[in-house]
């Protein structure tokens, strides 16, 4: 992690600390100094949310009047990594093409540029802009480099103490859009990590429902047309073009097309049981959360039995998470495999779990996600014995701002 990011960690964590001490005390702010301080937090926090969407016209525009606001500035303009002009807030909107020059000059130095005032590097013109001093500083992300610029419009020559203030409200702007760009790969990690999965559905399935299917089209052409629905709709489903999240009733719609099917080559040895509390089927998980489960129960509860075995499916509301398990009562597996945190070794099917043609369908990639999108305290949680099948759970919010199917 950056020095940018630990930095902003440390003020939002202050600011957090200082306002659950300040609303349990109840305390009034009253002073000048309270008073300063509140609106400049609060003032920051403003600026932070469109930041954090990263910078383009929309969100320059945005946080440009807060952002001016903390530096005291006449006017502010907000610059993109081309110099091109993307928001000006306050008087003095001719100067904007003085801005974009200044501002390319700025990035290409790495260091402020001011134009006007006795110590500027190009004098300001008479009329509505004299004695005022443009400050052009960059906005530079450590790792990424430069991502654009703030333009600050000020009365007379700005001391040490102005540009300092300029300086920390660019830094403050550069921590913010560094998280963004942070979200953003973590958006685009989900969005690779959910085209993985669906390369992962197992091949063996696809080519066992063909030939499932191909074995009732002369017997039982009714079956047939059904089963090939049944395909159809759960492979759009699978491969569809939206988000990366969906809700529960939809994934578990789903995983009844991929056991339709399964059932129609297993016959009675495969046996399901779903137990889910209608209050639930609302609450939105990551897309094909389920489906690795599911498949690695019918595999596990399946593999070594001439008896067949049970998949059991259940929802349940638990307060203000829901929690889904799928369980089988397979072979189960040594619990050490589960304890040294290698989910990967259940995913390869070694040992007394695997079928012959087991392999990875993702357990770790939906362990991840989970985390990824809830927090740690949201992971699966397996458990299994030798002989006493396995058993996998996963806890979900019911409601997580921003998060949304």
């Amino acid at each position: 992690m950056t020095t940018t990011i630990v930095a902003v960690a440390v003020t939002v964590a202050v600011l957090v600390v200082a306002l659950l001490i300040w609303s349990r005390t109840r305390r009034v702010v009253t002073t000048p100094a309270e008073r300063a301080v509140h609106s400049a937090l609060h003032t920051a926090s403003l600026a932070a949310r469109p930041l954090r969407r990263g910078l383009d016209e929309k969100s320059a525009a945005e946080a440009a009047p807060h952002l001016r606001a903390l530096t005291g500035a006449e006017a502010l303009g907000v610059a993109d990594a081309g110099a091109s002009l993307l928001a000006w807030d306050g008087p003095h909107a001719d100067l904007a093409d003085r801005f974009a020059e200044a501002a390319q000059r700025a990035m290409s130095g790495e260091r402020p540029v001011l134009v006007g005032g006795p110590g500027g590097q190009a004098r300001a013109r008479g009329g509505d802009h004299a004695g005022r001093t443009l400050i052009a500083q960059p906005l530079i992300i450590e790792g990424t480099g430069v991502v654009g610029a703030l333009g600050v419009v000020t009365i007379g020559t700005p001391g040490p103490g102005t540009l300092g203030a300029v300086a920390e409200v660019a830094r403050y702007a550069c921590g913010q859009l560094e998280l963004a760009e942070l979200d953003a790969s973590r958006a685009r990690l989900d969005r690779a990590e959910v085209r993985a999965l669906r390369a992962q559905i197992s091949p063996h399935f696809i080519y066992n429902a063909l030939n499932t299917i191909a074995s009732f089209v002369r017997t039982d052409p009714a079956r047939a047309r059904e089963l090939i629905l049944e395909f159809a709709d759960f492979t759009r489903y699978s491969f569809r073009a939206a988000g990366e999240y969906t809700v529960l009733a939809d994934e578990l719609r789903n995983i009844e097309r991929y056991l339709a099917l399964e059932r129609a080559r297993f016959g009675d040895a495969l046996q399901v049981r779903l137990q889910i509390a209608p209050e639930v089927l609302g609450v939105v998980l990551p897309f094909l959360a389920l489906q690795p489960l599911v498949e690695n129960a019918v595999r596990h509860g399946l593999a070594g039995s001439s008896e067949g075995g049970t998949v059991s499916i259940a929802a349940a509301d638990a307060g203000t998470d829901c929690v889904i398990s799928v369980e089988d009562d397979g072979a189960g597996m040594d619990p050490e495999l589960l304890r040294s945190g290698e989910l990967d070794a259940v995913e390869s099917g070694s040992g007394a779990t695997a079928s012959s043609e087991s392999a990875h369908v993702g357990l770790a990639n939906v362990d991840d996600r989970l985390r990824a999108a809830f927090g740690n305290d949201y992971g699966l949680v397996v458990e299994t014995a030798p002989g006493a099948g396995t058993k996998v759970s996963m806890r979900v919010p019911k409601f997580r701002a921003g998060i949304q199917a």
